[in-house]
């Protein structure tokens, strides 16, 4: 809960065990509540799940002030039983009013560990060499795209939201996972680590390192945005590309809001035809891919922008999660321009045979989570299986004890109950953070920055890691 949040139920909670008589400060307490709440209001944003403490801080804020003058006798017996009474009830309506807003909590996403502060924007790409094929109109492809950056933070810069326009994409998420559209719409008071379009660092000679990052099939360029930050607080220029009609929702500066075409990927696993319709989707998002680092190498020389000069084009990582995992192998498969690749439960069926039969020669390095390393014999695994050895410079292949596929993500950082909301593996959320985050930064740091490795060659540090190749 957030600061004020947390303080209208403490008032309340001293107030109602506070011993009778109570002294007139002690009495005023769930008046000073509604006080708080309405400050509340102004400062820190409605959200439905705080409505039950509303009315219940209301109610007594209300009463207090009437009775506030009471000259009821407190020591008869009829008081004593009438006051035990709606004290037990009163605290029972506090606890339950208290529980739903810590349960489903302003998600916070952690303050990175690096030494730069950092920036973000957000872009709309328009591609004229390629046609939209998932729209159903007669136009090129349009996406959108995130940039997290080392920034030079200056007064009056705003932090940014976690994501834009949330009050399209967070009933569009709360729906795809199975909950009522309404129940995600706190999403939109989520502030971020970053500034919004803040001046973006000096680089050292020859710019910063740049990391492409492909979201999975139904997610959004933000949904790794905790990764994006830490990787950009240690210098690197982070793209997230959200695919359209792959994405959840897409929603372009003109208001045009793009959703997600299921035709676009078979429902059914077992049709037939999956691995061809997959591999045109993949070959989109990696159209995608090479089309962002044209536009970057673009900017990188074009006077007055803002990356100009910034961007290291001969240092590029890619990673994925998801089918955004296997985007990221095939466009590393094809396009040189990649010097690195991670996948985060790579889906495999999407990529191409030829580089599944032809590997990557970038250094690779997979993460997956014990929910999909577990399906040992599934199609995924036997593709991947399949694919690994042909795979020239790996540097391994990790899963994660007490992990499912969305802790690859920020998803389990919406509640204390992801686990049981579908959204994560009982690992704690905090570890899970700490181990992503530790072998994505050093994955980087050794191959685009040549720095020795403190992860890779070794034992893992962390008891939840199992190293499978």
């Amino acid at each position: 809960m957030r600061p004020l949040e947390l303080i209208i139920p403490i008032l309340l909670f001293v107030y109602l065990i506070w011993r009778q008589p109570r002294p007139l400060t002690i009495r005023l307490l769930p008046a000073a509540a509604l006080v708080i709440m309405l400050a509340h209001f102004t400062l820190e944003g409605y959200r439905w799940q705080m409505i039950p403490l509303y009315v219940l801080t209301s109610l007594m804020g209300i009463s207090s002030l009437i009775k506030i003058k009471s000259t009821g006798d407190p020591n008869s017996t009829a008081s004593k039983l009438t006051h035990r009474l709606a004290l037990g009830g009163a605290l029972i309506l506090l606890a339950l009013s208290t529980a739903v807003p810590t349960l489903l909590p302003v998600p916070k996403i952690p303050t990175p560990s690096g030494p730069y502060q950092i920036g973000t924007s957000i872009f709309e790409m328009t591609d004229t060499s390629r046609k939209e094929i998932y729209s159903g109109k007669d136009e090129v492809r349009r996406f959108m795209i995130q940039i997290w950056y080392p920034a030079e933070v200056k007064a009056g810069d705003v932090r940014a939201p976690w994501m834009s326009n949330a009050k399209i994409y967070a009933p569009a998420i709360a729906t795809y996972i199975n909950l009522p559209s309404y129940f995600l719409n706190h999403l939109a008071l989520v502030e971020i680590p970053a500034y919004k379009d803040a001046q973006v660092a000096a680089s050292d000679a020859g710019g910063f390192p740049v990391i492409l990052f492909s979201h999975g099939w139904n997610g959004f360029n933000a949904q790794n945005t905790g990764q994006a930050l830490e990787l950009a607080s240690h210098g690197y220029v982070v793209i997230g590309i959200q695919h359209t009609y792959g994405a959840v929702v897409t929603v372009f500066p003109d208001g045009t809001v793009a959703p997600n075409n299921p035709n676009a990927l078979p429902e059914n696993a077992e049709d037939s035809n999956y691995e061809v319709v997959a591999r045109v989707l993949v070959n989109q998002w990696a159209g995608d891919m090479s089309f962002v680092l044209d536009q970057l190498s673009a900017w990188d020389k074009e006077a007055g922008n803002p990356f100009n000069g910034n961007l290291d084009l001969e240092r590029v990582g890619v990673y994925g999660h998801s089918t955004g995992g296997g985007a990221a192998i095939q466009f590393c498969g094809v396009d040189s321009r990649c010097k690195a690749v991670l996948g985060m439960d790579p889906f495999m069926r999407p990529v191409s045979t030829e580089v599944i039969e032809n590997g990557v020669s970038q250094p690779s390095f997979f993460m997956f989570s014990q929910g999909w390393a577990d399906l040992t014999d599934s199609k995924n695994n036997q593709i991947f299986n399949r694919f690994y050895p042909n795979v020239s410079d790996s540097k391994g292949v990790i899963s994660i004890d007490g992990t499912k596929h969305y802790d690859f993500s920020d998803l389990p950082l919406l509640s204390p109950i992801a686990p049981q909301l579908g959204l994560k593996g009982p690992l704690s959320g905090r570890i899970v953070v700490k181990i992503v985050n530790s072998y994505l930064l050093d994955f980087f740091e050794m191959t685009l920055n040549n720095t020795p490795s403190t992860l890779f060659g070794n034992s893992s540090p962390f008891q939840e890691v199992n190293l499978l190749r």
